[in-house]
Parts: C-alpha cells; sequence; structure tokens
C-alpha cells in the first residue's frame, strides 16, 4: 500500500497539470472567439470600457488559476482524493459560464461567477495545502507555517460576499453606470493582489528551500 501511495504522489501532478492545460485551453480558445464576435469592443464607447474590463479581468484570473496550481503541485507532494481529479472540469465549466456572460449587459451574472470561481480556487488550494501539510516530504515548508485558522479567511469570504453582493444588485438594478464600472476596476485589482500575495508566498517557499 505504500507502493502505491508513493505512486500516486509521484505522477498525480502530471495528471492534475494536463487535465488543467487542457481545460485552460478550450477556455482560451473561447475568449479569444469572444473577441472577434463581439464588434462593440472596438468601438469608443462606455459600453467597450466595460466590456474590455471584463476581458482583461477574465484572461488574469484564468492565469492566476493556473499559477495557484502550478505552484502548489511544484512545491508540494501530497495523496490525492478522487475529487482532486474532478476539481479543474467544475473549474473549467465556471470559466465557461464565465465566457458566456462577458457582457456588460449580463455583467451582474458575470460578478457571480467570478465570485464562484474566485471561492472555488481559494477552496481548492486549502484542501490542498491541507493535505500536502500531513506529509512529510514538504515538512521544511510547513513548519515555518501555522496552520490556518478560520479568522484567516474572512478577507476572502468578504471578497467572494462582495462579488455576490454587487452582482446580485446590478442584475436586479440593471446599472451598468459608474456602479458597474467601479465593480470591474475593483475586480480587476482582486486580482491582481491575488497575484501578488501568490508571488511573495512563492518567493518565501524558494528561500526557505535554500536555508
Amino acid at each position: 500500500m505504500h507502493i502505491i501511495r508513493e505512486r500516486v504522489k509521484e505522477h498525480f501532478p502530471t495528471v492534475l497539470l494536463t487535465l488543467l492545460s487542457i481545460v485552460q485551453a478550450l477556455a482560451l480558445e473561447l475568449l479569444w472567439g469572444y473577441r472577434h464576435e463581439a464588434y462593440y469592443l472596438y468601438e469608443w464607447t462606455w459600453f467597450a470600457m466595460l466590456a474590455w474590463g471584463q476581458v482583461i479581468a477574465t484572461l488574469t484570473g484564468f492565469i492566476l488559476i493556473w499559477v495557484v496550481y502550478a505552484g502548489n503541485v511544484m512545491r508540494f507532494r501530497w495523496v490525492p482524493a478522487v475529487g482532486d481529479s474532478v476539481v479543474p472540469f467544475v473549474i473549467g465549466l465556471l470559466e465557461f459560464m464565465m465566457i458566456e456572460t462577458l457582457n456588460p449587459n449580463k455583467l451582474g451574472y458575470w460578478l457571480i461567477y467570478t465570485g464562484v470561481v474566485y471561492a472555488a480556487m481559494i477552496w481548492t488550494s486549502h484542501v490542498t495545502l491541507r493535505r500536502a501539510r500531513q506529509e512529510p516530504d514538504n515538512s521544511t515548508h510547513f513548519q515555518q507555517w501555522a496552520a490556518s485558522r478560520n479568522r484567516d479567511f474572512y478577507p476572502e469570504i468578504a471578497i467572494v460576499a462582495g462579488f455576490m453582493a454587487v452582482g446580485a444588485y446590478i442584475v436586479v438594478s440593471k446599472n451598468t453606470g459608474w456602479v458597474a464600472l467601479l465593480a470591474v476596476c475593483l475586480a480587476n485589482g482582486i486580482i491582481l493582489w491575488r497575484f501578488y500575495s501568490t508571488a511573495v508566498i512563492w518567493n518565501r517557499s524558494i528561500s526557505e528551500d535554500s536555508i
């Protein structure tokens, strides 16, 4: 049984990244197709400004998901559950739904899906790290980091709740004015902030290995 566990830990990262690569490639293809079909993107209008904000946030969000997954796979080894192989498909489905709502007239729904994708990314990353903490292979890293507490997730919960609340408001009010633009700008800002925090954790992990 120990041999099977080692075999799974050795091969799962390749399987996970292969699955995620396929899903991300399909999502990017759909996103590229939207760029050709959405004629309003190339007009100097408020509508186009909102649309480009959605496109940029969606693209950077997809890249962030890849960075988080790839970073975990390169740094840690863990014994996966069956659900770990299903999650990339769930993430992909949510990404497709985001692309389907890439239109300022559907901005409220896009914000809701963005919140769901963000929550799924945080949750799966947390589950992965919790499993990785149990493996002696990763002790060098986790002895420097305390286990997460419930209050550590309060900012992430607030972000997801904010996406949901603003998205629901825009769906009901059909607001595509300053509230909508502010929401899109905040979505881009949150994703960039998450990129920064992910880079900080990555750099700290690499420096720990050199000690």
